[in-house]
């Protein structure tokens, strides 16, 4: 009681101290003496009030029409911040609209959202109007969502609807830019994140052309140490090894940046290709007939290491293979680039982000000069590993005796393990399975793994024994999976140990749903939009190297998955490469898969959020993080 009235008396004495204070000092506050009064107690804490503010005082929106485009302005209350991604400016009028532009904000550890930028007492954010199709007069939502650290409450999401002039509006530039200052920001903001293929697209538009070309080298080094450059380096080696004693280090060099430049010059037409018209050649060659033939290539090329051509075989049969094998081994030049040649349409047709980058900016600038040198030397980087090792085989390879025999045979192992790599992408899983059992079983009995041994046999002969029983039980666990219906080599028996275990089994899988053509893309967003859910679309094809290591290593991460666990999941297999395929890669100005595209709420695509190319878990859940803050 005491303490109350105590406290009573110093609030009055106070108020009294600021009212003398008020009619002794000289006109300074612009505003009414009773606001400022109350203001100034506020700042004392001398208000008991904790009622939170209203909404439109808290957050006061003043929007209008002007230069082009929908400029929003808001007034923040003291002791109120508001989100910068929650600002959201739409239309239902025909008019076409560029991407929002709002201020960069500052960043702040929310603990409802994480790191996440944030306005405080004013912010600003532009819509330009890119084209308004006739409209006169057109209604925009604003909408956006803030919170008080005084009253320690968030508000709800608030929506305003406007309408505007539109009549006298001048549209803007579909890349105009906001009208408010924008701060730089150490780190990009989720509304300014470009992707990876533009940010290369971009860098050749203003990059100094000889930095241009040694950047798109550096990457093509970085790409030579992936799966779809991996299946050159048997094919090359055989070539090189093939010539037997008219190997030297001169000639192996010469052979192997002959096999490059044309593995070169083919990427760089081909690219050119897709570029300036849209048509992707690689993918007009992954279709089975043409596999098979080129796998049946690989076959007689590996049968000739193994010597098989000595065998008794027809006469007539026996020299054709042979004519064959030397013409492709290395016998002559042209061969050799006709090898690289079909190596670089068939054996790597995988897509990545700077190939990507390179098309962009030839589709976007007809220059196919520049882009052309730029994938010349993308192509190039990849291939540099490959004149190292093929320059290497001539100088350290043994030239005859028993050890030449032996690593034709190693060779002749890599060339069949190429055929099957291909056959893959057109056979059934279990069947590809079947098919590296027995290349590892066969290939065990040729090791040694059953051969009786004696106390005097010496220790290589026992490695390789040890070896052949490794990969002869690796056989065996194979041929298990493929009788399961798997079709993972590096988890064969996955299958079976979930069917057989008591506990349910973790989604290995995301669970997409397929979708074809235009019009079952349209469909599926509409659904998408009718239950208020972001999309994520994934272009997939059953050739695609890449393809493949995203739904083996990323999509099936838990951490994907739970990141990925609210969005509709659609995928687009165009293994087929027919029309409608063609048309949602015109859609979308992309020349294949793999393609990951990203579409929010409204349906809109979130156009520099695009995945190109294989990305592993860990970055693909910070991605994903980004598209949906």
């Amino acid at each position: 009681m005491i303490h109350a009235k105590s406290t009573f008396i110093i609030r009055q004495l106070s108020y009294a101290f600021v009212v003398l204070a008020l009619l002794s000092a000289q006109p300074v506050f612009a505003a009414d003496p009773i606001t400022s009064l109350n203001s100034l107690g506020n700042d004392l804490g001398l208000d008991d009030s904790n009622e939170p503010l209203d909404p439109d005082v808290a957050f006061k929106l003043d929007a209008r029409a002007e230069n082009g485009q929908i400029v929003a302005h808001w007034t923040i209350a003291d002791g109120h911040y508001l989100y910068r991604d929650k600002i959201k400016i739409t239309t239902n009028s025909p008019v076409k609209t560029g991407p929002l532009k709002p201020d960069t904000g500052e960043l702040k550890n929310d603990e409802f959202f994480g790191k996440i930028y944030v306005y405080h007492h004013q912010a600003n954010a532009s819509l330009p109007i890119v084209d308004t199709n006739g409209v006169k007069t057109a209604e925009f939502k604003f909408r956006y969502q803030g919170c008080s650290s005084v009253s320690g409450i968030c508000y709800p999401p608030i929506t305003k609807t406007i309408s505007f002039d539109l009549s006298k509006l001048q549209p803007a530039s579909a890349s105009a830019g906001s009208t408010a200052a924008t701060p730089k920001a150490t780190t990009p903001a989720p509304d300014q994140y470009q992707s990876e293929q533009d940010q290369i697209a971009n860098s050749l538009k203003s990059g100094s052309g000889w930095v241009t070309i040694l950047s798109f080298f550096g990457f093509g080094l970085l790409l030579a140490f992936t799966p779809c450059v991996f299946p050159m380096i048997p094919i090359l080696s055989s070539i090189i090894v093939g010539q037997g004693e008219q190997l030297t280090t001169r000639r192996a060099f010469t052979l192997s940046l002959i096999y490059v430049l044309a593995m070169a010059v083919t990427y760089t037409v081909a690219g050119v290709f897709a570029g300036l018209f849209g048509e992707n050649i690689q993918a007009a060659f992954q279709n089975p007939w043409i596999l098979g033939s080129f796998a049946g290539v690989f076959v007689l090329l590996s049968l000739s290491m193994f010597g098989f051509y000595d065998l008794q075989m027809p006469a007539s049969l026996q020299s054709r293979l042979t004519e064959i094998s030397n013409k492709q081994q290395g016998g002559t030049y042209t061969g050799v680039a006709i090898m690289g040649f079909l190596s670089a349409l068939i054996v790597g047709p995988c897509v990545a982000a700077p190939l990507a980058g390179a098309l962009i900016y030839i589709g976007q600038t007809g220059d196919a000069v520049l882009g052309g040198v730029a994938l010349f030397a993308l192509s190039m980087g990849m291939g540099a590993p490959l004149i190292a090792i093929g320059t290497s085989a001539g100088k350290l390879l043994p030239k005859a005796g028993a050890w030449m025999d032996a690593i034709k045979a190693v060779f002749g192992v890599m060339l069949l393990a190429v055929a099957i790599w291909m056959l893959e992408r057109v056979i059934p899983g279990p069947v590809g399975l079947i098919l590296w059992a027995l290349l590892f079983m066969v290939s065990a009995v040729y090791m040694g793994a059953f051969d009786s041994m004696t106390s005097e046999t010496r220790g290589w002969r026992r490695l390789w024994k040890g070896l052949g029983l490794v990969l002869f039980l690796y056989g065996v666990m194979l041929l298990i999976g493929a009788a399961s219906g798997g079709s993972n080599m590096f988890q064969p028996i996955s299958g079976l140990t979930a069917a057989t275990s008591s506990q349910p089994a973790t989604a290995k899988h995301l669970a997409f749903k397929r979708i074809k053509g235009m019009e079952g893309l349209n469909a599926a967003l509409a659904d998408a939009h009718a239950q208020g859910k972001p999309v994520m679309l994934d272009f997939y094809a059953d050739w695609c190297v890449s393809c493949k290591e995203m739904e083996t290593l990323t999509f099936s991460d838990p951490q994907v998955q739970a990141a990925l666990s609210d969005m509709v999941l659609l995928q687009a297999d165009v293994t087929d490469n027919d029309e409608k395929d063609k048309a949602l890669y015109k859609h979308f100005g992309i020349i294949g898969p793999p393609a990951i595209i990203f579409y929010d709420t409204n349906g809109q695509e979130k156009r520099n959020y695009r995945v190109v190319g294989y990305m592993p878990a860990d970055d693909f859940t910070t991605h994903i993080h980004r598209v949906l803050p």
